[in-house]
C-alpha cells in the first residue's frame, strides 16, 4: 500500500526550499498508532524508506539539495518543470536493480559486445531535468564516453539503455525524453517494460533491441525467482548456465 504523505501545517507548505523546515507525517498500516516523519530543511533532508515527497522548486533549490546530499545516493532527487521528487529507495528497490543490472550484463557478455555502464550517476541538464537512474547502459556508444570522469550531458551521447526500478511510483519513462535515451526499461509490480523511443515519444515494445531474441519477461521472471529463493549469485550463475545452452 503506498504510503499517505500530508503537509503538517500549510504555513510550511508555502515556505520556499530555501528558508523552510517542511515536516510529513507518514501512517504506516498495520503499525497501530506508530507514525514516522520526513524532514527537508536547508540543513538535513530525512526520509523514511519508501516514501515519496513532491515540492515546487527552482533549479537552484534542486542544486542546493543534491550539494546537500553530497556524495551519497540516498534520498534520490529528481528535477522536473520546476518541481522536485525526493524518494527514499526500499531494501527490493536495491536488490532488483542490482540483480536486473546483472542480467543484463550477462546478457551483454555471452554476445560479446562491449559496453560500459555506471551506477550511482546524475545525469542533468540545466533549468530543465535532473534525474538519476539506477543503470545507464552504454553500448553501441561506450568509446564516446571511454575514460571520461564526467559526462556532459548537453554534447555527449546518452546512454543507449537505462534501468529503472519502480517500487514507489517515482519513475516516468518520459523523463528521460530531454536526453533523447534510445531504450529504457522500467521494473514495475514485478514486470519489466521495454520502451524505445521513436521520434518524439517513448512507444512500450514486446523487445529490446539489444537483445532481439532474448525472451526478457521469462528470463527475469526465473532469475527473481532464483534469486528470491536462494541469492544474486544463484541467480545470475544458473542464467550464464542456461546461456551456455541457448537458454533451453
Amino acid at each position: 500500500m503506498p504510503h499517505l504523505l500530508k503537509e503538517r501545517s500549510q504555513h510550511e507548505k508555502r515556505l520556499s526550499l530555501e528558508t523552510f523546515h517542511t515536516w510529513f507525517r507518514i501512517g504506516l498500516g498495520g503499525y497501530g498508532n506508530l507514525s514516522m516523519f520526513a524532514l527537508i530543511s536547508p540543513n538535513k533532508i530525512q526520509l523514511p524508506a519508501g516514501a515519496v515527497v513532491r515540492l515546487p522548486a527552482t533549479w537552484n533549490e534542486y542544486q542546493a539539495l543534491s550539494q546537500q546530499r553530497g556524495d551519497g545516493s540516498i534520498p534520490r532527487i529528481k528535477y522536473r518543470s520546476g518541481e522536485i521528487l525526493l524518494m527514499s529507495p526500499m531494501p527490493k528497490h536495491g536488490r532488483d536493480a542490482s540483480l536486473i543490472a546483472d542480467v543484463i550484463k550477462a546478457l551483454l557478455n555471452d554476445t560479446g559486445c562491449e559496453y560500459d555502464s555506471f551506477t550511482p550517476v546524475t545525469m542533468e541538464l540545466p533549468n530543465e531535468s535532473g534525474i538519476e537512474p539506477d543503470y545507464c547502459f552504454y553500448i553501441e556508444h561506450w568509446q564516446a564516453v571511454s575514460g571520461k570522469e564526467r559526462i556532459d550531458w548537453q554534447s555527449d551521447p546518452p546512454p543507449d539503455l537505462v534501468l529503472e526500478i519502480d517500487v514507489t511510483s517515482y519513475s516516468d519513462v518520459n523523463d528521460y525524453l530531454p536526453y533523447r535515451v534510445p531504450e529504457v526499461w522500467l521494473f514495475r509490480k514485478n514486470q519489466l517494460l521495454v520502451y524505445h523511443l521513436q521520434d518524439t515519444d517513448y512507444s512500450l515494445q514486446t523487445q529490446s533491441q539489444y537483445f532481439p531474441d532474448i525472451n526478457l519477461q521469462t528470463v527475469i521472471a526465473r532469475c527473481l525467482q532464483v534469486a528470491y529463493d536462494r541469492n544474486t549469485s544463484a541467480a545470475i550463475r544458473d542464467l550464464k548456465q542456461r546461456l551456455e545452452k541457448g537458454l533451453e
